[in-house]
């Protein structure tokens, strides 16, 4: 782990995956988290049932309970009884963060709100992540990232081909984890705030406007561009042949991305072994390409279906201009920039079998993320209440009223 936030404490009361992620990236950073469950129910990510996966059905391993929630610590706190509402203030005073995804009404209803917080450590950095928002007639309403971020944040619709009905899904959590990042980023800029000012923020997110992050280009020029006749060009005779994907020889894709195509022509026709291309006036410079796109992006084609996906990779190797395979996901595994720079870093199942996680894409001082499992539903409860100052007698009276796990 590394100890960039060592010292720093965060509360956590949210479930899922978009809030709980940016709390896995801040235990990545060194800081303490301490997640807050109930001590019935738990986080209901626990008990999801994904893509007809069981959780925890190889080595004991919920991997959509454990990606967004390693490195924390569990208690299980019932906020609904005042004797949890109090030891959940009474940890707040000693925290520097309070995360959370509940909605409005139940921050009211369980006295968790900024100013029910506050009231007990006024220098807190209070953090939300919202669906839609803090404002607006929608602010109230919960929020997934396959409604909020995917579908009215207008990634579907950016993503999904013309013509193509009904539009595309999106894979499990990616809206999630991208606004978990914005969270923890928000986070750090809030802590250095109030280490310099003493000023402490309430921090916002939602998975709408991470949407709009994602795809700000489209976002903007849809508004500028708006009733002005934009040329179009067909997959089969792109503006610059050298920027698109192409199939190989075996059924799989490479994708080349070389803007600049008068640098990256003569390299790119010589590791093709057609050399003759470079000075073939129909594509000799952008100028001829373009006015020939669609023969350029013909030959390429051809050329490229004359050999398998290894074999250009291979003898792509040395390409000046950039390309990439289109991967899987369980390739990714295997990716020797992956391993090299320590991006899934391993923890172990309960039966000791070893699995990746994803690391959080940030790396203080060259050095990789080293990862914690996700603790057990209120793992830590009796841990973090006895630090907290509690006795075994008052843990003891706590249990069994219900108040804690």
């Amino acid at each position: 782990m590394n100890e960039i936030l060592s010292g720093v404490r965060v509360l956590e009361v949210a479930s899922w995956t978009f809030v709980p992620a940016a709390g896995a990236i801040l235990a990545d950073w060194g800081a303490d988290v301490i997640k807050i469950e109930h001590p019935v129910s738990g986080d209901p990510q626990r008990g999801l049932v994904s893509s007809g996966l069981v959780p925890g059905a190889v080595g004991g391993f919920n991997y959509m309970m454990e990606q967004p929630n390693r490195g924390k610590r569990s208690v299980g706190l019932n906020l609904s009884s005042d004797e949890g509402r109090d030891l959940l203030y009474r940890l707040a005073e000693s925290s520097d963060v309070f995360l959370t995804n509940f909605l409005p009404a139940a921050r009211t209803r369980l006295q968790i709100d900024v100013e029910h917080i506050r009231a007990h450590n006024p220098a807190i950095v209070y953090v939300r992540g919202t669906g839609q928002g803090t404002r607006g007639p929608d602010a109230a309403k919960g929020g997934y990232d396959g409604a909020s971020y995917w579908a009215r944040g207008g990634i579907a619709n950016a993503l999904t081909p013309r013509g193509v009905e009904p539009p595309i899904g999106q894979r499990p959590a990616l809206g999630d984890v991208m606004g978990g990042l914005a969270i923890a980023g928000g986070i750090a800029a809030a802590l250095l705030r109030r280490e310099r000012t003493g000023t402490p923020s309430v921090v916002d997110v939602s998975l709408l406007a991470t949407a709009l992050w994602n795809i700000a280009p489209d976002v903007v020029a849809s508004k500028l561009y708006e009733g002005v006749e934009m040329p179009t060009f067909d997959a089969d005779a792109p503006p610059n042949p050298l920027v698109g994907l192409y199939r190989t020889g075996d059924g799989r894709y490479l994708s080349l991305v070389m803007l600049e195509s008068d640098r990256f022509w003569p390299d790119l026709c010589r590791h093709l072994g057609r050399p003759e291309l470079i000075d073939d006036p129909r594509y000799s410079n952008a100028a001829a390409r373009f006015e020939h796109r669609r023969e350029c992006r013909q030959q390429l084609v051809e050329i490229f279906a004359t050999a398998p996906l290894d074999e250009w990779r291979t003898r792509l190797a040395t390409l000046e201009g950039v390309w990439a395979p289109v991967q899987t996901a369980r390739e990714l595994h295997d990716d020797v920039q992956v391993v090299a720079n320590g991006y899934l870093p391993t923890v172990s199942a309960d039966d000791g079998t070893p699995v990746e996680l994803v690391a959080n894409p940030v790396q203080f001082d060259e050095t990789p993320a080293v990862l914690r499992r996700a603790p057990d539903h209120g793992q830590h409860t009796e841990e973090v209440l006895l630090e907290l100052g509690l006795s075994w007698d008052e843990l003891i009276v706590h249990k069994e009223s219900g108040a804690i796990l």
